[in-house]
């Protein structure tokens, strides 16, 4: 298998930088799927898979919000993560993972290992406990050609609370990509890119050229954009000019391309899937045209 970043810096290459995030919120799931239940989210997210496949490269489901339902919420995780895969889509568990010694092999092998049952192509994870709570997940990426994604500056207001804090001449977040270095030599691959990335929110842009500087091997995990308020051009402000394209990781869309209001009002399975379709294009279409041209452009969107 090639490395996570290969793929996914080839799958951003052919379609453009739009990951989809599949986060089935409690309320939000339309009666068409069967409603916020265990099988209604499953019915949902898969929903979501079919008509994002060809239309962008890979897709995130939010954990939690599929764990609020148990056992059978996470069987739902799985039955989504699945049909992601068949459908050549490549899938980023958004489960920011953190804790040490076996717990965090634990967290890694469910997600990262052979035979993982929540398999997907990368994890978020949180280094906030230390970086030897990252090894684990570095040991499992490097032997099955895996990601693993850290959270350096996030988009939720709060974030500020600590990773914004001075730590002897530069922020926390500074400090914790500054440390992760060796990691993102050791996860470099042929295409340029570590498969070490880095959660950059769109809502920090300053931030994000910041940390472009201090890590210019890492690929960025980008939130905020979309549903969060933040346009295309501070999404991809941490992003670098290769040929005639920008790149250098994902922008995320969830609530925006997930559950826009023509898909609330649709009436029939038809309806809903046109209206996704349609919001995913725009997305990926808003993205594209700040980022470049595509290796599809022309081929895939509004097809």
């Amino acid at each position: 298998m090639s490395d996570f970043a290969s793929r996914m810096t080839g799958s951003a290459r052919r379609l453009g930088p739009l990951c989809v995030g599949i986060d089935p919120h409690p309320g939000r799931i339309p009666d068409l799927f069967g409603g916020d239940t265990p099988d209604g989210i499953s019915r949902w997210g898969r929903g979501v898979v079919a008509a994002a496949a060809g239309r962008a490269g890979i897709v995130k489901p939010q954990v939690g919000l599929f764990e609020r339902h148990g056992p059978e919420g996470m069987r739902a995780l799985q039955d989504v993560c699945a049909a992601a895969r068949e459908a050549g889509l490549l899938v980023i568990a958004d489960a920011k993972r953190g804790d040490i010694g076996s717990t965090a092999e634990g967290y890694a092998r469910a997600y990262l290992g052979v035979d993982a049952p929540f398999a997907c192509d990368a994890v978020t994870v949180n280094p906030y406990m230390g970086i030897d709570t990252l090894e684990p997940f570095l040991r499992e990426a490097e032997a099955n050609g895996k990601g693993v994604i850290v959270l350096a500056r996030t988009s939720n207001p709060g974030s500020a609370d600590f990773q914004a804090k001075d730590m002897g001449g530069a922020p926390l977040y500074a400090r914790v990509v500054q440390a992760l270095a060796p990691a993102i030599a050791r996860l470099m691959g042929p295409s340029g890119w570590s498969s070490l990335m880095l959660v950059a929110g769109a809502t920090g842009p300053d931030e994000a050229r910041e940390l472009r500087a201090l890590a210019p091997g890492a690929p960025f995990l980008v939130p905020g954009y979309g549903a969060q308020g933040s346009g295309a051009r501070d999404a991809l402000a941490g992003f670098v000019r290769r040929g005639n394209r920008l790149e250098g990781g994902v922008v995320n869309a969830s609530r925006s391309v997930t559950f826009p209001a023509s898909a609330d009002a649709a009436g029939d399975m038809a309806a809903w899937t046109s209206a996704i379709r349609a919001a995913i294009d725009a997305a990926q279409a808003d993205l594209v045209a700040l980022s470049g041209a595509t290796e599809n452009a022309g081929s895939v969107i509004g097809g």
